[in-house]
């Protein structure tokens, strides 16, 4: 007899897995619940991620235990203003057989694997940044006039400093579309620091230990999919992207004055999906308006801009996404 496909059942077995993986993130990259939450998020949707936040914040830490953690394939890729394309796609080369004949042979780059770190991403140059677009959004790399599917499941987590800092390049809008969430990483607070002084300085540290595989986190990502949006949902999504652009007609004035382009479509895929991730990692069978709302700024914040004249206002454009949330909640609450 055929086994019974069983969404909800599978999904109760998945959270408790999804526990257990969490639990073991923590355990070395500490006190930053947040930042696990939404990595493991993105994982789940099939996603990219980019965290950002100043050097000695634990990022590259963080990537490392997802890759033991998570069982993928993991490379590490130190992105510097002299990288080039080739260092990250591979290139083809001159090989000479025994026999003296001469052929060109493929050598794969450090993009052909599971889980890609780039780190400090934005200290390459545009024309090494316009590497990852196709592998970003398609999956797949060109070289020689040959297309070449990467590994399944295919992530890219990039670490990038503040744009402030000296030898920095903004990544081209397109790029950060691509990016699933935004994931900023902060100070840690006095109490925080000192767990990770004495869990860092001793003889011997926390070892991560493996909970999936890749053919396990494919299956959990086809599986999200399958979790109900009810239509509450759905709409508030729908109302909160277009509330950011500041040509459409639901846009409230200070979108209009402060924002010079906002969130495409993408932005509500991005939200869609992250919503139910979020539900599945709290151990909840469905997504809830809350979801929605926790999700706004690492969704929305690097998939829109701030016009020239509320920069140099000062304005903040991660303020200006709560603001407009808060003022949206309250208007279809009164509804």
């Amino acid at each position: 007899m055929a086994q019974v496909n069983n969404p909800i059942a599978e999904i109760e077995a998945l959270e408790e897995k999804l526990a257990d993986a969490k639990a073991a993130i923590t355990k070395r990259f500490i006190g930053q619940e947040r930042v696990v939450e939404l990595t493991l998020a993105s994982l789940l949707c099939g996603g990219h991620a980019l965290l950002i936040g100043l050097p000695g914040l634990g990022k590259t830490r963080l990537v490392e235990t997802l890759s033991t953690v998570m069982g993928l394939n993991g490379k590490r890729v130190q992105f510097t203003p002299d990288l080039m394309p080739a260092d990250i796609l591979g290139s083809e080369v001159l090989e000479t057989g025994a026999d003296g004949s001469r052929a060109f042979k493929f050598i794969p780059g450090p993009i052909f694997c599971q889980l890609l770190m780039a780190d400090e991403i934005n200290r390459a140059s545009p024309r090494t940044q316009s590497a990852l677009l196709q592998a970003m959004q398609e999956k797949a790399v060109t070289v020689g006039g040959e297309t070449r599917p990467l590994t399944a499941p295919f992530h890219v987590l990039a670490t990038q400093n503040p744009i402030e800092q000296e030898g920095t390049y903004p990544l081209p809008e397109a790029q950060l579309d691509r990016f699933l969430v935004q994931i900023d990483v902060a100070y840690p607070d006095r109490d925080t620091e000192r767990a990770i002084l004495l869990a860092t300085t001793g003889t011997e540290e926390e070892e991560a230990h493996q909970v999936f595989d890749p053919a396990s986190l494919i299956a959990a990502q086809r599986l999200l999919r399958q979790m109900p949006v009810g239509d509450a949902v759905v709409e508030m999504i729908l109302d909160l992207v277009r509330a950011f652009r500041p040509d459409d007609p639901s846009a409230g004035a200070l979108v209009r004055e402060t924002v010079a382009w906002g969130p495409g479509p993408r932005a509500a895929q991005a939200l869609m999906m992250t919503v139910r991730a979020r539900a599945m990692l709290q151990g909840r069978l469905a997504p809830s308006p809350e979801d929605v709302l926790n999700m706004a700024r690492p969704v929305l914040s690097h998939r829109m801009a701030l016009g020239f004249s509320a920069k140099a206002r000062g304005e903040d454009l991660g303020e200006l996404i709560d603001s407009v949330t808060a003022s949206l909640t309250k208007t279809e609450a009164a509804a």
